[in-house]
C-alpha cells in the first residue's frame, strides 16, 4: 500500500509528456493542494491540468489544509509539489500529486496523494488518501540549534498514512472559508527514544482566504496505537498551530505565525533529543522568493 501511493501519480507522466490540451475553468474554488487560492485553476471535463510549485514549510503549514503533517518552520528547506488534475465531470475533478520536502542535508520526505473534489457552485468538498515517508532510515537532521526537522515534533519519523477531507465555502469572488480534517497513523524508526512503533493522529483545521492572504488554525492530537503496551499508553499530545501567509505581487510570500501556540505540555530535551514529541512554542517569520 505504501509503495502503491508513491507509484500512482507516476502513471500520469506519459499523458503529460504527450502534450494533452488543457481546458481551464476559471473558477474561484481553490485548486487541490494549492496554497495560494487566488491563483486557482481546475480542468474542464476530459482535460488534464498539470501544476507544479515550490514553497516553504511555513507556507504549506499555513495554506495546505489537505495534508496536515507539521514540520518545524524554523528548520528551513523547501517543499516542491507536482499535481495532475483530471476533469471527470463538470463538477468532479480527480487529482494525483507528489511532494518532496528538501533541506541542505539529507534525508528528504517524499509524499504522494490521490483523491477527488466535488464542486457545487460556492461549495467544494474533497477527499484524499496520502502517504509520506523518509527514503533513508535515519533520523531527520537538526538544521539549526533547537530546530529539529521532525514531523509533528518527531525527529524519528519514518512514514505516515492518512485520510483527508477538505471543504470550502466561497464568500465572494476571492474570499472563502476552509474546513479540513485528517485521520492517520504515523510510524517511527526502530530504536527511537520513545520506544514506540506507531502513533495515531487526528487533526482539524479552519482556514480563511482573502485574495493573496491565507490563514489557518490547526488543532492536532496524537496518541500511541491502542492495545500496544508501552510507557506512553495513557499519554496524549495535543497542540494548536496558527499561521498566516501573504502572497506578494512579485512572486514572493511572507509567512508568520506560531507552531504549538498552545500545547498539552512541553517535554524536557535530553542530549539525544526530545524524549516525547517536541511541543515547544515556536513563533516564526519567513520570506520566500520564487526566481
Amino acid at each position: 500500500m505504501r509503495r502503491l501511493l508513491l507509484t500512482l501519480p507516476l502513471m500520469f507522466v506519459p499523458l503529460m509528456a504527450a502534450g494533452q490540451t488543457v481546458g481551464i475553468n476559471q473558477s474561484n474554488n481553490p485548486a487541490w493542494l494549492q496554497p495560494s487560492p487566488f491563483q486557482a485553476q481546475r480542468p474542464m471535463q476530459g482535460s488534464l491540468l498539470p501544476q507544479s510549485q515550490s514553497s516553504t514549510a511555513a507556507e504549506v503549514q499555513n495554506g495546505d489544509t489537505a495534508s496536515l503533517l507539521s514540520l518545524n518552520p524554523l528548520a528551513g528547506g523547501t517543499v516542491s509539489s507536482s499535481v495532475v488534475q483530471y476533469g471527470v465531470t463538470p463538477n468532479v475533478t480527480a487529482q494525483a500529486g507528489v511532494t518532496q520536502r528538501s533541506w541542505a542535508t539529507q534525508p528528504r520526505i517524499i509524499g504522494s496523494e490521490v483523491g477527488a473534489t466535488y464542486y457545487a457552485g460556492r461549495y467544494s468538498l474533497g477527499v484524499s488518501v496520502a502517504q509520506d515517508q523518509v527514503p533513508s532510515a535515519v533520523p531527520l537532521p537538526r538544521v539549526l540549534p533547537g530546530a529539529v526537522t521532525g514531523v509533528n515534533g518527531l525527529p524519528d519519523f519514518d512514514s505516515s498514512t492518512q485520510v483527508n477531507a477538505r471543504g470550502r465555502v466561497a464568500l465572494s469572488g476571492d474570499s472563502g472559508l476552509v474546513l479540513g480534517a485528517s485521520v492517520g497513523r504515523i510510524r517511527l524508526l526502530p530504536g527511537n527514544v520513545m520506544g514506540l512503533n506507531t502513533l495515531d493522529q487526528k487533526a482539524l483545521t479552519f482556514g480563511v482566504d482573502h485574495g493573496p492572504i491565507t490563514g489557518s488554525i490547526v488543532g492536532r492530537t496524537m496518541q500511541p496505537e491502542p492495545g500496544v503496551p508501552s510507557n506512553y499508553m495513557d499519554r496524549r499530545w495535543n497542540s494548536i498551530d496558527l499561521g498566516v501567509t501573504w502572497h506578494l505581487p512579485w512572486q514572493g510570500s511572507l509567512s508568520f505565525g506560531a507552531q504549538n501556540l498552545w500545547s498539552s505540555g512541553n517535554a524536557v530535551n535530553t542530549p539525544a533529543g526530545p524524549p516525547e514529541p517536541d511541543q515547544s512554542r515556536t513563533p516564526y517569520v519567513q520570506y520566500h522568493q520564487d526566481l
